[in-house]
């Protein structure tokens, strides 16, 4: 895709293409599904814009030293819990502004880099764009930020966890909605908070289809390990205005930054897929003219919702729940749905092969 060319800064004198499937493999290419989403959307009259946000940890590992420790007793590049830390970020100011330079680059340009909740964990920004080209951007940040840490002689991992001991790593999407004029499709003065009709059927829908949906949004047997209560991840298809205890909180303000920041996924997803589930279920909502349930105020960890509104626990669970869903084929495709609910679930059978640490420590000796 000649539009897609980038200087590769890393290596001077190369060029980099993202490339995608044509012809029969166009229905399974993760590229091609957003862009039939997309379409859609244009098809309704609007315009999607999005934005990545991706925490991520760094250590002061190697792919081989990793390996040597059997991936246990990894050290992060900094100690204790530091979010939003001044102190961490200036003592690593010339690592981060590596990093920014190598975005500014790339083009995909961060806009906020800053210190979050663990030891050595980042949280990393990525500015709006076109749809399409927030979800290149998104991947592209993904794979050179682990580039980038490797020739730093450092590790970075996007697995949504990777330590009990620690909150999950998500992979926040900010979505919002132009008509063709350019007007805000989710912004309206006259209602509350600023949230139009079709931002209420754009979340409604979302809050419908994501436990339909949840194998494109938590895409791996590690991404549920982080979705358990207390641990900063909903378990639950709740939204809210400006409450990041929820599923989807709502960010209210003018007609430029109305938008809906879709908080389930995990750093681990896809962002090709993630975004057209996240996408897919708004429009969705939009085309059925859905409600959403009341909004949630205050802490939404400690309040009972709808049973209806239950994420899926597992990635089988999740699987099989996206295989069953008429949305999911109506808006991707019997062939994607197939193939990817059956990925999901091979996936599955290869985790249930393996004997984990922890049944190990908990049976050995006393069962």
């Amino acid at each position: 895709l000649p539009h897609t060319c980038r200087d590769m800064p890393l290596e001077p004198g190369m060029l980099l293409f993202l490339c995608e499937f044509e012809d029969k493999a166009a229905e399974l290419c993760p590229r091609r599904l957003l862009h039939r989403i997309l379409a859609r959307a244009r098809d309704m009259g609007f315009e999607a814009f999005a934005a990545f946000e991706y925490e991520f940890f760094l250590f002061n590992e190697t792919p081989d030293s990793v390996r040597e420790k059997g991936y246990r007793d990894l050290k992060p590049i900094t100690p204790g819990f530091f979010g939003y830390s001044m102190l961490r970020s200036s003592v690593n100011a010339e690592l981060n502004q590596s990093l920014l330079e190598l975005g500014q680059a790339m083009d995909f340009p961060i806009e906020g880099l800053h210190t979050e909740t663990g030891p050595g964990v980042l949280e990393a920004a990525i500015a709006v764009d076109g749809a399409a080209n927030a979800a290149d951007k998104a991947a592209l940040f993904k794979t050179f930020t682990k580039v980038w840490a490797q020739r730093q002689n450092l590790m970075a991992t996007f697995m949504a966890k990777w330590s009990n001991d620690y909150p999950g790593q998500s992979g926040h999407i900010h979505i919002s909605l132009r008509e063709k004029s350019g007007k805000s499709a989710f912004h309206d003065d006259s209602q509350s908070h600023g949230m139009s009709k079709t931002q209420r059927h754009f979340v409604a829908g979302q809050q419908q289809l994501m436990p339909q949906w949840m194998a494109m949004l938590a895409q791996t047997v590690n991404s549920y390990t982080r979705l358990v209560p207390g641990f900063w991840a909903p378990t639950e298809a709740t939204w809210g205005i400006e409450n990041r205890t929820t599923a989807l909180r709502v960010i209210p303000g003018s007609a430029k930054s109305q938008r809906v920041e879709f908080r389930i996924g995990s750093a681990d997803a896809n962002p090709y897929i993630a975004l057209a589930a996240a996408l897919g279920a708004g429009l969705y909502g939009i085309q059925h003219e859905l409600e959403p349930t009341d909004m949630v105020t205050g802490n939404a960890y400690e309040q009972e919702q709808p049973e209806q509104l239950a994420l899926p626990a597992s990635l089988d669970i999740a699987a099989l729940a996206l295989r069953r869903s008429a949305a999911a084929r109506e808006y991707f495709g019997a062939e994607f749905v197939e193939h990817y609910a059956a990925s999901r679930e091979w996936e599955c059978r290869e985790f249930r092969r393996h004997v984990t640490d922890w049944e190990m420590s908990r049976y050995f000796e006393i069962i």
